[in-house]
């Protein structure tokens, strides 16, 4: 029997299934505005003076919205994208710009024994039965047939993140050396005056260096590692070949958001930045066009042949997180592009659409520090460090997928409310002396403001850090004394952290018997506080296969399309590797346009 088909995990804890299946109300539950006349609400007399005609208009210039808009171009429909923000790229352009697509031409051509059959087995074991089976093998089908487009009409090129495993790989078709792909460095002088509307990365690369994701990994163990110190060699030689060149090198997210609008250059697709969506036009029960507000002026967008919602999430709308998402949640815990506030979900509301999953999102543990939260990923991994609840006690894989935990922390938190929110990773000075933290290198003390704002502890014995952490201190002690004793062993029977290919992805593979496990013992010891945090959320509009927004009822809204994080996500509550966020939105976004190019 596979892991996600029983009830309780061999620790006790709930499964990941259950976990996951019971965040909320799930991907069929929907909700609609209940009142034609409030649907109608923004979308007749206060339309404003017509902007301008096209057939097709895309909300949003991230991901989704800018693969929609250079899919439809090129379809030979014109083609118009209005952005709320004053730069384009949205949340896509501040990642690290994995992305998922089983079947790829890229992993296909490094290698990687990749099969639809795999890929269908492993998509359906990881979402479950609560999203439908064609839009999962629409996502499928049509991930690769995007791909490929993009690269024949874009610059952007595309690089196989090797080793980075499916975040379930030993679920059915899983594979433990990954299907995820990120883009290759791109000049980012291709743009010329555009650049400097890019939306700047969440995380800078280092100046004078070229990184790409995947060589994160090894730069955390730039300090202790052969590899790591021979890839951080290799990341400067490339910072400085491209300023030899004249270059501007552009990765990650960076280089993802700055081809695609090249490739929107190219074919003329024009955006309009600083030009919020204020509502949708109806004409007939179809949307027909869009409300926008272009430099001050309100007016109307007609769309001849359809509207793409492509807008993101809604993790910076206070309202909407208190309305429909588990508490504690705040909005400053969401590294999310910050103009995310849900508006083309509302708007697609207002037009009967229904909605879905909106009591989800792209969870990650994260430390709420000064200015903007960090998501962690390797720091919470590495062998070192142990996260704790409010109790003093483990209650978590720490190395189990990102939104995993944090669906954890939740359902533990809801048996005794700030039992497990905050709950505070803990480490030794044994790891501070090997690893990077954040940006904060081995040995380096960290900024004042995170001891300042709470965000960080420091003691010199495990009691002391128990006072300052708020935890029983016999329980800490409790605590740490058994994980020491099973990571001399490399076990750990209570979590089975190290169980996976993916456990061991951001790991020390220096220490043995297991790359996740050290145990903390150096003082002085370290505490950072660990809150829900997110990539976005992951509710919105809910579609069919074909992209097309639907009503409660099932039935179609002519004329309105959604992708990305403006629409219930096709991973249903779970995760199916890095990247599981873009792949998909750009997928849809390509779906969408065809559908519309073809009707």
């Amino acid at each position: 029997m596979s892991a996600s088909a029983s009830r309780t995990s061999p620790d006790g804890l709930p499964s990941r299934r259950t976990v996951l299946a019971g965040t909320g109300a799930g991907v069929l539950t929907a909700t609609v505005l209940p009142s034609a006349a409030a649907r109608a609400a923004g979308a007749g007399a206060q339309q404003g003076p017509p902007l301008g005609e096209y057939d097709v208009v895309v909300v949003g210039s991230g991901a989704s919205g800018m693969t929609a808009a250079l899919t439809a171009a090129k379809r030979g429909l014109s083609v118009l994208v209005v952005e709320k923000a004053p730069t384009f790229g949205g949340s896509a352009a501040r990642s690290g710009a994995g992305i998922w697509l089983p079947n790829n031409s890229v992993i296909l051509g490094a290698g990687v024994p990749d099969t639809p059959q795999k890929a269908a087995a492993y998509l359906s074991a990881v979402v479950g039965p609560e999203v439908p089976a064609d839009r999962q093998a629409a996502f499928l089908a049509n991930g690769p047939r995007m791909l490929d487009f993009v690269m024949a009409n874009s610059p952007l090129r595309f690089r196989f993140m090797e080793g980075y495993s499916d975040y379930y790989p030993d679920l059915p078709g899983g594979l433990p050396n990954g299907r995820s792909i990120e883009p290759d460095q791109i000049d980012g002088n291709i743009l010329g005056a555009e650049l400097a509307r890019l939306n700047p990365a969440y995380m800078p690369v280092p100046a004078g260096m070229v990184v790409f994701s995947q060589d994160y990994k090894w730069l955390n163990l730039a300090a202790v590692n052969a590899k790591g110190l021979a890839v951080s060699t290799e990341c400067l030689a490339r910072g400085t070949k491209a300023a030899l060149l004249g270059q501007k090198p552009l990765t990650m997210g960076q280089a993802l958001a700055a081809g695609l609008r090249a490739g929107l250059q190219r074919a003329g697709v024009p955006v309009w930045l600083n030009s919020p969506l204020v509502d949708l036009v109806q004409e007939g029960g179809a949307v027909t066009g869009v409300v926008v507000e272009k430099e001050g002026v309100r007016g109307a967008v007609r769309a001849r042949r359809g509207v793409v919602i492509g807008s993101g999430g809604f993790e910076h709308n206070a309202s909407m997180r208190a309305q429909y998402q588990q508490q504690p949640i705040g909005t400053q815990w969401s590294v999310g592009a910050k103009e995310n506030t849900g508006d083309g979900i509302l708007a697609g509301q207002r037009a009967g659409a229904a909605l879905a999953l909106m009591e989800d999102a792209w969870w990650g543990p994260s430390i709420p520090l000064p200015g903007e939260p960090y998501f962690c990923l390797a720091e919470r991994t590495l062998p070192g460090g142990l996260i704790v609840n409010g109790n003093g006690a483990r209650f978590v894989n720490e190395a189990a997928p990102y939104s995993d935990v944090v669906h954890v922390m939740y359902e533990k938190d809801r048996a005794a409310t700030g039992s497990h929110i905050p709950a505070w990773l803990v480490v030794d000075q044994n790891y501070r002396n090997k690893y990077l933290f954040k940006d904060v290198l081995p040995m380096i003390v960290f900024p004042d403001s995170w001891y300042e704002t709470g965000a960080a502890k420091k003691a010199w014995t495990w009691d002391a850090l128990a006072g300052q952490i708020g935890v029983p201190a016999a329980a800490l002690r409790a605590t740490l004394n058994r994980f020491n004793a099973q990571a001399w062993n490399g076990t750990d029977p209570d979590f089975h952290r190290g169980d996976t290919a993916y456990d061991h992805y951001y790991t020390d593979p220096g220490v043995t018997p297991n790359s996740c496990l050290a145990p903390v013992w150096a003082p002085p010891f370290y505490a950072f506080k660990i809150v829900p945090g997110d990539l976005g959320t992951k509710g919105g509009i809910v579609t069919d296969a074909r992209a097309r927004a639907l009503r409660a009822d099932g039935s179609v809204i002519r004329g309105l399309y959604a992708a990305g994080n403006a629409s219930a996500a096709v991973m249903g509550h779970s995760y199916a590797g890095a990247g599981s966020t873009i792949g998909p939105a750009m997928t849809f976004g390509y779906v969408a346009a065809n559908d519309i190019a073809d009707a």
